[in-house]
């Protein structure tokens, strides 16, 4: 293997069988549940890097099925995520995120920094109510419920949350150990087709994991939730602050 084979052709890893496909990155009939709530402000202070800005303290409890992502397959995600504000715009802030297939993992860990760990996510229907729980290994660390399609959600309000902006804490380290990439980046879904969305009566439930402390962010108060269904094409991020750079 020649030195300029070896430049022309790195994607990822390993080099002669890439954890992961090449993009674009489109998302058919991706399935969301997504619960609102009220946590405490100085928890989230302790997690939010700057210079991202906590606009109010909230956090999003999601729960995504993906039948049909292009090159990942189909998995299940959960996570959660985080309203903020970067000059003056507002966005989202990805705190943490579990899932069940290791090509998403390791392509979005790699490619955008996303704060993916393997884990067991599900999200299904059962009889009249939305299920979705999230295991770690043997150990139960959330559970949602919703009414299934009890009333039709704001469909604008739906897109706007997807054309909004996304920050992810990208962090790769130098083969002694410290911090080679250490960046804040900025990423957009484009290409949406929403193909419905819901809401009704909903409940949260986190439990304390060592690994897994999604009970660190606690739920103090419900806020809202909705069920949705899209089409989504996920875009390649940019840089926004290079901590390093700022800090040397």
């Amino acid at each position: 293997m020649k030195l300029h084979d070896i430049k022309a052709n790195a994607f990822a890893m390993p080099f002669t069988s890439p954890a992961f496909a090449r993009g674009p990155y489109r998302f058919m009939q991706r399935e969301f549940l997504v619960i609102t709530y009220r946590t405490d402000m100085q928890a989230l202070r302790a997690v939010v890097p700057e210079p991202l800005e906590i606009v109010e303290p909230l956090v999003k409890f999601e729960f995504i099925r993906m039948p049909d992502a292009t090159g990942f397959g189909s998995y299940t995600e959960s996570g959660q995520v985080i309203p903020v504000r970067l000059d003056g715009v507002d966005g989202s802030y990805a705190h943490a995120m579990y899932l069940n297939d290791h090509p998403p993992i390791a392509g979005g860990r790699e490619l955008w920094g996303f704060p993916k760990k393997l884990a067991t996510p599900k999200l299904q229907t059962e009889i009249d109510t939305l299920v979705g729980t999230l295991d770690y290994g043997s150990v139960r660390i959330a559970t949602a419920t919703m009414g299934f399609k009890h009333r039709e959600a704001d469909a604008a309000a739906v897109l706007a949350s997807l054309a909004a902006p996304n920050f992810l804490l990208k962090i790769i380290p130098h083969v002694d150990g410290i911090p080679r990439i250490c960046e804040l980046v900025r990423y957009h879904t484009t290409q949406v087709s929403l193909h419905g969305a819901w809401t009704g009566p909903c409940s949260l439930e986190l439990h304390p994991h060592a690994l897994a402390p999604v009970s660190e962010l606690p739920v103090l108060a419900l806020v809202s939730c909705v069920h949705f269904v899209a089409d989504l094409t996920l875009e390649l991020g940019e840089v926004v602050h290079d901590y390093l750079a700022h800090l040397a």
